[in-house]
């Protein structure tokens, strides 16, 4: 299987530190079995030459608001708005699989609104969510779900 393309942003490190971790056990599971995938990652920032994306990729989110609480006196997104741009360029949202969350759950229904939002907006699927850097677990689990997601869209 060829790599898992990931897109991200990431304002404090934890995004980074997260996706850095998932591929570094997406080459433990690729030594130990060459039929698993590795991935290919990138970093979306402010300093980023767009590109088109001919190839499907996965996007990874944090959650940044100032302003409004996002449910019903509006939303103010903060930091992030680069990614939303990137995959809003010329077609890249069509080669988007699905968006991954992350945010802090003592910010209740803010909690990863940004990666729901750019799903509606972007028409791709919220796949899953962790919370600030994520678990050993949340690895594992992601790992999983990107793989099946990419396996099904093959089809």
């Amino acid at each position: 299987m060829t790599p898992l393309n990931i897109r991200y942003i990431s304002i404090e490190g934890n995004t980074r530190s997260f996706v850095s971790h998932l591929a570094e056990y997406a080459d433990k599971q690729h030594e130990e079995n060459a039929d698993k995938p590795t991935l290919k990652v990138e970093e979306i920032s402010e300093q980023s030459d767009f590109i088109d994306e001919t190839e499907p990729y996965f996007a990874f989110v944090p959650t940044y608001l100032d302003g409004g609480n996002g449910i019903d006196n509006g939303v103010k997104e903060l930091m992030t708005n680069v990614l939303g741009e990137y995959i809003a360029y010329h077609d890249n949202r069509k080669q988007c699989l699905g968006v991954i969350g992350s945010g802090n759950r003592n910010f209740n229904e803010q909690y990863c609104l940004t990666a729901r939002r750019y799903a509606d907006k972007y028409g791709f699927p919220f796949l899953a969510d962790y919370e600030l850097r994520g678990t050993t677990r949340d690895v594992t689990r992601i790992y999983d779900l990107i793989v099946k997601t990419a396996i099904q869209a093959a089809k």
